[in-house]
């Protein structure tokens, strides 16, 4: 089953970081998806923004909330989705990925929901 490393982030920290220093980790961020590609290790890999939206539907109808959600603390910014299905491999990439100085790098599995 493939690997998704998840990059749980503190809510406010890019703003916080200013414009310079989000350029500055973006471009590391994609050196490191630059070596899983090279790697042959890449299926895909995207930033997510802060700006959400939650939907619930019961008996029928559709209830909308718009984000940032007050109760969270942290959001997912982004994934990298690996093609292994090796959990040690995947946290050792885990480990060598930027984002881990700044967020949380979180492993999961990719597959059925009934594994």
């Amino acid at each position: 089953m493939p690997q998704m490393l998840l990059i749980v982030e503190p809510l406010g920290q890019r703003a916080e970081r200013g414009r310079a220093g989000g350029e500055a980790a973006y471009q590391r961020m994609l050196d490191f998806a630059a070596a899983l590609q090279a790697e042959g290790l890449l299926l895909g890999v995207n930033s997510l923004s802060s700006a959400a939206k939650r939907l619930a539907k019961r008996d029928g109808a559709a209830q909308v909330w718009d984000g940032p959600f007050a109760e969270a603390k942290e959001m997912v910014g982004g994934y990298f989705l690996l093609d292994t299905d090796d959990e040690a491999v995947a946290l050792a990439w885990a480990e060598r990925c930027p984002a881990a100085e700044w967020a949380t790098v979180e492993v999961r599995g990719v597959g059925p929901c009934y594994l």
